[in-house]
């Protein structure tokens, strides 16, 4: 009996015949994540991709289906209880947007050190100015939380810009390019170094409303705050609170708590915020990068029954 793959996200010809030449045996299926076939979806042993309202048709009693490739890095809409207790595997696009985030990262980092959002404003009245506060990254310090594949890169980066690193993390193990990695439990230590403070965590029970006064509070004073993990790792009143009162110099928001950010959002009017809307994993190699994952855990999961890259461990959301 041929064994099927539908994968709910558009591929190129030569996309689809690399998933096919790794997975001999099965069926490739192309659907479609806006306009789901419930009837397609319930055949499949391997979903690529996710969809508001296919739960019930992939996860009843008479589903095929064995593992979900998400096609994002993020998991925490999909319903997490019920694919454990189906026993799916589920792996993420995890490092599909190092990169670009990396580069956005240091996008908002620049324009802070440079005014260079404060020029672009300039520009668009016709004004020529100058604030004289410009400064430089060498010697200051980035405090990453997250070590994983974007905090990574991060890291990096910061490297070339001779700055320090310190790295956040659950297990506070060493990781390339950071100084030191403290635990999550640390945070007030880490923190209170940070000349900026950048969130890449994925939102999970534990890191939901993390960043909040309390947290917020123990940043070094005039230090900036840059969230491209997910909206609900921050407490968005207490952030406000925290530019407002200046102990915060400026943030650089590309995830938010409510998405689209509604147009009355006070957000929207802070001179010291840069908003970016959730694009900042947005490449034009998204969808090549994705599919070596998916190539390289289809062969593993047809040699050993289990993908071998970005497997979500359910105990810990990610």
């Amino acid at each position: 009996m041929t064994k099927s793959i539908v994968c709910l996200q558009p591929l190129t010809p030569s996309q689809q015949a690399k998933i096919r030449e790794a997975a001999p045996g099965y069926t490739l299926e192309l659907g479609s994540a806006k306009e789901p076939d419930l009837q397609q979806l319930a055949g499949a042993e391997i979903v690529i991709g996710w969809a508001k309202g296919i739960g019930e048709a992939l996860l009843d009693g008479e589903s095929q289906l064995r593992w979900v490739q998400s096609w994002s890095a993020g998991i925490d809409k999909m319903p997490l209880p019920r694919l454990q207790e189906r026993g799916v595997l589920l792996t993420t696009a995890s490092g599909v947007h190092a990169e670009p985030i990396a580069a956005v990262i240091f996008g908002f980092i620049l324009s802070f050190t440079r005014n260079l959002h404060k020029a672009v404003l300039n520009q668009s009245k016709r004004e020529w100015h100058s604030y004289g506060n410009e400064t430089e990254l060498s010697g200051k310090t980035a405090v990453i939380f997250g070590t994983g594949a974007i905090g990574g890169e991060t890291a990096r980066i910061a490297k070339a810009f001779r700055m320090k690193t310190i790295g956040v993390s659950r297990t506070g193990k060493p990781a390339a390019d950071f100084d030191e990695v403290f635990q999550i439990s640390q945070w007030q230590e880490a923190v209170s170094q940070g000349d900026f403070v950048i969130n890449t965590l994925p939102l999970t029970d534990d890191t939901h409303h993390l960043f909040n006064a309390a947290l917020f509070s123990a940043f070094k004073e005039g230090s900036y705050y840059i969230n491209i993990g997910r909206g609900g790792t921050t407490h968005t009143g207490d952030l406000i609170e925290a530019l407002q009162s200046g102990h915060i110099r400026g943030a650089g928001l590309d995830v938010f708590e409510t998405e689209p950010l509604p147009q009355d959002h006070p957000l929207w009017g802070m001179e010291q915020v840069i908003i970016t809307p959730h694009s900042a994993g947005n490449t034009d190699r998204y969808a090549d990068r994705i599919v070596d994952i998916i190539t390289e855990n289809l062969k593993s999961y047809i040699a050993t029954g289990s993908p071998s890259l970005n497997k979500v461990d359910y105990s810990q959301q990610y």
